[in-house]
């Protein structure tokens, strides 16, 4: 009888040994295998073997026609996954170089593509309420599954109808898988190969968060997006520490696609590609998870110490490497500019702090690029922050009134700026949606970059 894998699987050069563990997950479900089993088990593990030992001549036998149009004839795994695709709820309408604009349908509701996706950690927007997020154009919100499970607990949201009842948000919701928390709360955590073990931030007690109880915590919560369990490492890192990271990374994500399978038609669960700065590291995690199979790709494990140049240069390592008909996700990102230039390298999905984060600090964005309105400049300036803009408090209140709530610490300046620059977020979206859809992404890129540049308006 064959025996079980008890080393944690790796993931090398083309392939995994994940067809072993298939073998003997079988073999210990049927203790007298059937000999047409191990016949099919023999033939699928040959052709296996082709694929990953093969040149690329035994490869590309086992591709579908349409894979030589779509440059995927080198992709690890490509025809295995093809076998066992999952539904997808995107629909790409319209290219432009690189650049991406669709349409991604949730239980909730239609996210338009780009998007971004405000962050509400513990359920909440910093300083904006959810009718005035609505407002804003926000179509899909981002929650955390360790804060939530924290506080107040998923099963309590679960027993009051779900994150979205509960916030009375109602609107499509991303839940990360509490893997960046594996990085931020480095000090209050050990990993394993079962599970991430947290001290809790609120009272120190024991929290076990393994990638079978994050999608647990996920399907409680009910959002439309559940992430896979991963661990993110800082940067700079030892390459040593990175491949580790991405190796369990990639073995936590099968074990959350498996854990997700009871879930309800509609609801999604993404992969997330590690592997830090290092770009064969990135090049393995991302044929990994496609070869696992997901709804949607994230990128994982950027800005986060590390400069715009290397980010960019590691979407662009990745991006080759994921299927263009699914959504692809750049997680904890970024600035306007960041956005911009990851849109032009073919990413659909981000989600950041900043906008609310630096309202709070008293920044603004404008398409100007950032206002800081604790400067003195503003005292006496009765403008707005851009008169020519869609949104209320951007084009109505004065510099001057801005740079008093700031100076005087009213929580009115920190709302605000929070809906201001969310404001300009989703302006930015649907603005490069628009010129992807017009085939003149190109010229909107160069303007946005000039007007960045050129900076705020002079002072009175």
């Amino acid at each position: 009888m064959l025996q079980a894998i008890k080393k944690p699987r790796t993931f090398i050069r083309r392939g995994s040994v994940r067809m072993m563990a298939a073998v003997n997950f079988y073999a210990r479900m049927t203790p007298e295998a059937p000999e047409g089993f191990l016949v099919l088990v023999v033939v699928f593990t040959v052709i296996m073997a082709r694929d990953h030992m093969g040149g690329p001549g035994a490869r590309q036998r086992l591709l579908p026609p349409f894979c030589a149009d779509r440059g995927c004839a080198g992709r690890r795994g490509y025809a295995i996954s093809r076998l066992m695709t999952l539904p997808s709820h995107f629909e790409l309408l319209a290219t432009d170089g690189q650049a991406r604009a669709g349409r991604l349908t949730t239980p909730h509701g239609v996210v338009r593509t780009p998007a971004f996706m405000p962050v509400g950690t513990a359920g909440a927007m910093k300083g904006l309420h959810w009718r005035d997020l609505r407002a804003t154009g926000t179509d899909i919100a981002l929650g955390n599954t360790y804060h939530l499970m924290l506080r107040p607990g998923a099963e309590r949201i679960a027993a009051l109808g779900g994150l979205q009842k509960f916030t009375g948000w109602n609107g499509p919701m991303l839940t990360d898988s509490g893997g960046f928390q594996v990085m931020s709360l480095a000090d209050l955590r050990k990993v394993n190969e079962n599970a991430v073990t947290f001290r809790s931030h609120i009272d120190g007690t024991k929290v076990e968060l393994s990638p079978e109880r994050s999608i647990e915590v996920q399907r409680l919560l009910g959002s439309d997006i559940a992430m896979q369990m991963d661990e993110c490492v800082r940067l700079p890192a030892e390459r040593a520490d990175i491949e580790r990271a991405m190796q369990l990374s990639l073995r936590w994500g099968e074990r959350s696609k498996r854990a997700f399978e009871s879930a309800p038609d509609g609801y999604m669960l993404f992969g997330i590609a590690q592997g830090g700065d290092v770009p064969e590291l990135r090049h393995t995690s991302a044929r990994g998870i496609v070869d696992t199979g997901f709804h949607g790709y994230a990128i994982g494990g950027l800005a986060v110490g590390e400069p715009q140049e290397v980010m960019l240069a590691m979407i662009e390592e990745v991006m080759p490497h994921l299927p263009t008909e699914r959504p692809r996700y750049l997680m904890g990102v970024g600035t306007p500019d960041d956005l911009l230039e990851s849109i032009r390298r073919g990413v659909d999905m981000f989600d950041c702090v900043m906008p609310t984060r630096n309202g709070r600090h008293g920044v603004a964005f404008t398409r100007f690029g950032q206002v800081n309105l604790r400067n003195a400049r503003h005292a006496d300036d009765p403008r707005p922050l851009d008169e020519a803009s869609d949104w209320p408090a951007t084009r109505e209140t004065s510099r001057a009134y801005l740079h008093h709530l700031v100076k005087s610490g009213e929580a009115l300046g920190a709302m605000l700026l929070s809906e201001i620059n969310i404001a300009y977020y989703q302006r930015l979206m649907r603005d490069i949606g628009e010129a992807i859809s017009r085939s003149n992404f190109s010229e909107f890129y160069e303007t946005a970059r000039v007007n960045w540049a050129r900076g705020d308006i002079p002072p009175r």
